[in-house]
């Protein structure tokens, strides 16, 4: 079960606490440096941006390596979208709705972990 801080009113799991810590065991002190870390480099934007140009290649592998630092720190709906993006770009065909809803859960993500960081920094 997700800690509280980052869990959202309607259950979406934004940042999967315990799985978190018990993938770096239980480190709290490096996961909340990761957490940090995450927020300067992570590279939506550029994603995004390589998808509206056209650039599948550019995108898939920004969307993959966003998809990979998700998985690896918990952050459970942000993995599971860009799990989705990648699929679609890899497919060709991008949902339209797709940037949005992207950009609504990372800027969620960005919420819950900065509560993970002031509670646990």
């Amino acid at each position: 079960m997700a800690d509280s801080t980052g869990t959202s009113d309607n259950g979406v799991v934004y940042v999967d606490l315990e799985e978190g810590l018990k993938r770096i065991m239980h480190n709290t002190k490096l996961y909340v440096r990761l957490l940090t870390k995450f927020k300067s480099d992570a590279d939506l934007e550029g994603a995004l941006a390589d998808l509206a140009a056209g650039n599948y290649e550019g995108a898939q592998v920004k969307a993959h390596t966003l998809k990979g630092i998700a998985a690896n720190l918990s952050l459970s709906e942000l993995y599971r979208q860009t799990l989705d993006m990648e699929t679609q770009i890899k497919a060709g065909s991008v949902d339209p709705s797709v940037p949005a809803a992207i950009r609504h859960c990372f800027s969620e993500t960005v919420r819950y972990v900065d509560k993970v960081i002031a509670q646990y920094g």
